[in-house]
């Protein structure tokens, strides 16, 4: 059996419940059966024609179903079907999406204990390849350090902290301080390793001030290209969130 998380505003349409369990293989089949048991649901989940309503997202544990197999995502025993509305605001239609911020969390103290031991055995070789690792996972749209918050999750160290924001200004963020490092890189073969560690400290402070402080500088760099009207920069901040600040969890 798998658990459909339902959030507070739908809760009126399946008898106050929070969570419903269903016995389905797929998402899906959970999202018809759930519509099935009560189709007072179904016109706040899908349009006239059945299609999913473009506002609404659907994660699977912590990943959302459009970096799986959509709604054929399979549903295992155990597994959580979390429906979470989209919040208005944005530029991209249907507003913003959800983010897992603990899986951010997890990669900038990853970022931070990997420069750090770089600085303490003088490997600037690690400093490079910490770089690397981030430019690679912007230029993907994916989390550079992920494995380290999946290995997190099997342990049982971490969970889903899924938020509504918009995904872009932490990719940029992330490629941001690539960029930073691999100066840095390039400063360590010029010979000029105090400028190469000077960078290097630069990124564990900004993501230290991100991991502590709950602020994304390279977020708000983001927002403040976007308010210039800047190409590629097309999402705006999280209505009545300063930019950079990290959103407040939604009621779900």
């Amino acid at each position: 059996m798998s658990q459909v998380r339902v959030p507070t505003p739908l809760r009126g349409y399946v008898a106050g419940q929070s969570e419903v369990e269903v016995a389905s293989a797929s998402v899906a089949e959970a999202l018809q059966e759930l519509v099935e048991r009560y189709p007072a649901l179904q016109p706040h989940l899908f349009g006239e024609a059945g299609e999913l309503r473009p506002y609404i997202n659907l994660f699977v544990n912590d990943q959302d179903v459009r970096s799986l197999h959509g709604q054929q995502t399979p549903l295992t025993n155990g597994d959580r079907l979390m429906i979470l509305p989209s919040i208005a605001g944005g530029a991209r239609p249907g507003g913003l999406r959800g983010v897992d911020h603990n899986a951010l969390r997890a990669n900038q103290g990853s970022i931070i204990a990997l420069l750090l031991t770089a600085f303490v055995l003088d490997a600037p070789g690690l400093a490079t390849g910490v770089g690397a690792v981030m430019l690679l996972g912007a230029l993907t749209g994916k989390i550079g350090f992920l494995p380290i918050y999946w290995a997190l999750r099997r342990l049982r160290l971490a969970g889903p902290d899924i938020l509504q924001d918009n995904p872009e200004p932490h990719q940029f963020s992330q490629g941001l301080g690539a960029v930073v490092l691999l100066g840095g890189a390039a400063a360590f073969v010029a010979g000029a390793p105090g400028l190469g560690w000077g960078l290097a400290w630069l990124v564990i402070a900004l993501a230290s001030l991100n991991l502590f402080g709950g602020f994304c500088a390279g977020c708000a760099v983001y927002y403040w290209f976007n308010r210039l009207g800047l190409p590629g920069f097309s999402q705006s901040p999280p209505p009545g969130i300063f930019p950079g600040r990290r959103p407040q969890p939604p009621v779900v």
